[in-house]
């Protein structure tokens, strides 16, 4: 990757980039997948594949503030039960980004990103489970945790987009709001970190990638110390709909550019 790019953005484009990674942030302690609007961003501003090497660093900046604001409400069975299946669709996202070329990386995130939106969609309709304990997840058969931990897995690898997919399946597990924090805290934390020597490998992060991370992750610390503060007030089917409608659209712009 020529990330000599990195250093050609405008004044518009950087704000653009500090904009998504506040929304990073944000997610990370409120509202978990809100991240795919970060995601559309990167990939509208950036080169398809130079956008998730830059991406993923600032997702870890916001999976450590998560973990430490919400680390006693993790369920571990859960993590342990997903993980390997997790890092077998890790490994098939990486063969996919070896021959994947950077038209392809981006008609893949799009589609991706329209993919998660029906998920969402189809999550929100199944949300009627919220009010269960959380010691439901101990029901959910292992057929389903391996089908959602490979989706999960190679969407997190291909395009940081695993959020939806982890956010469906633990709420059809039946967590509730500081459960499901804290699992998926946990969960992205562990995931994120495993990507970056692939990542490295991929030529998908360098020194100059992580010099811009360095001038954005000051934007994801507020985004997460906003979503903290928020979480308990916000308005959560008002901020899932303007989510929804904004990756329909960045998911669209991808596939047609």
């Amino acid at each position: 990757m020529n990330t000599m790019t990195l250093w050609h953005i405008s004044i518009g484009e950087f704000a653009a980039l500090a904009a998504a990674a506040l929304l990073v942030g944000f997610s990370k302690t409120a509202v978990s997948g809100a991240n795919t609007v970060s995601l559309a961003i990167f990939a509208a501003v950036l080169p398809a594949r130079a956008s998730t090497g830059v991406l993923l660093p600032l997702l870890i900046v916001g999976d450590v503030l998560a973990v430490l604001t919400y680390r006693r409400h993790a369920h571990w069975p859960t993590l342990w039960r997903l993980f390997p299946a997790v890092a077998a669709g890790v490994v098939l996202g990486t063969l996919f980004l070896l021959w994947a070329d950077d038209g392809a990386v981006r008609t893949s995130i799009g589609a991706i990103l329209l993919l998660m939106t029906g998920v969402t969609l189809w999550r929100r309709r199944a949300a009627g489970q919220d009010d269960e304990p959380d010691s439901v997840v101990t029901r959910t058969g292992r057929v389903k945790a391996r089908s959602y931990g490979v989706l999960g897995g190679f969407t997190t690898m291909v395009a940081n987009a695993g959020g939806p997919v982890m956010s469906m399946y633990l709420l059809s597990a039946g967590f509730r709001k500081l459960g499901f924090l804290g699992t998926s805290a946990f969960f992205f934390l562990i995931v994120n970190v495993s990507k970056v020597p692939f990542s490295v490998g991929l030529g998908l992060i360098d020194g100059r990638s992580l010099l811009l991370d360095a001038a954005l992750a000051a934007f994801v610390v507020p985004g997460a110390f906003i979503g903290k503060r928020a979480v308990n007030r916000i308005n959560q089917l008002l901020f899932e709909r303007l989510v929804i409608g904004a990756t329909i659209v960045g998911g669209v712009q991808l596939l047609l550019r």
